[in-house]
């Protein structure tokens, strides 16, 4: 699963958005499919960049997530590169074109974890969730506890300061 981190979850938020924003979404483009839009967000690529790195190989993106070679130079695995530097794994990135991660699957309603891997609706509820699921794993790491005594300590310095 992706790193809880706040700009993992502002990314898939913001892709969500402009999922919602726009009509260009197209399952068999590879800048403009689910692991296209994520791509689009995180690299500032636009989408015809993006599938112009992937046609320089064969396969969609669940192949060339397959084949891909840190370090290798070939553009597209640099643009992968920059996908999981960001804090995605290889099996996020898969799971997420074929909207198939099972943690997230099971925190939807019943009806409707069987999700289109090409229905636009579903990639945004699909992100939507994953965001939600690691927003809650975050602050579960957060100690409220040792958070109020730092705030505390801060104020009983500024206080003796002033």
């Amino acid at each position: 699963m992706a790193r809880a981190r706040i700009e993992v979850i502002e990314v898939l938020r913001k892709t969500a958005v402009n999922l919602r924003q726009r009509d260009d979404y197209q399952w068999g483009h590879m800048g403009s499919c689910n692991c296209g839009f994520l791509a689009q967000e995180v690299t500032q690529l636009d989408k015809k960049e993006i599938h112009r790195r992937a046609m320089q190989r064969s396969g969609d993106w669940n192949e060339q997530l397959n084949d891909y070679c840190q370090g290798s130079g070939i553009p597209m695995d640099d643009l992968i590169s920059e996908l999981t530097s960001f804090g995605f794994g290889i099996d996020d990135l898969m799971n997420l074109e074929k909207l198939s991660d099972t943690h997230i699957l099971t925190r939807l309603p019943a009806d409707k974890r069987y999700l289109d891997k090409n229905n636009k609706e579903d990639v945004i509820l699909y992100l939507d969730t994953w965001a939600n699921l690691l927003e809650e794993q975050l602050i579960s790491k957060v100690d409220l506890n040792n958070l109020v005594e730092n705030t505390e300590k801060q104020v009983s310095t500024v206080t003796m300061i002033a």
